[in-house]
């Protein structure tokens, strides 16, 4: 694995297993970091090479929320 780092952006050269494609790499990396609220929902449609809706879909097949509310403000927004 090669990390280099150019300005506010880092290259991550690194070998897949096999039958892991760049494109599917790429995908899962940016549904994790949004997951971990890392980056932006554009952002990480961006990374993956999909637009923002597509992204959302496939965030809705990976199960990832794409609003992450506390169960408590979830009750008190739909209370009012």
């Amino acid at each position: 694995m090669i990390i280099s780092k150019k300005g506010a952006n880092m290259n991550l050269v690194c070998e897949l297993p096999v039958g892991v494609s760049e494109s599917e790499a790429k995908l899962l990396l940016a549904i994790k970091l949004y997951e971990l609220d890392k980056i932006s929902l554009g952002k990480a449609a961006k990374l993956a090479g999909y637009s923002k809706s597509a992204f959302m879909e496939v965030l809705g097949q990976y199960k990832i929320p794409i609003f992450n509310y506390f169960v408590e403000d979830l009750r008190e927004e739909v209370s009012r």
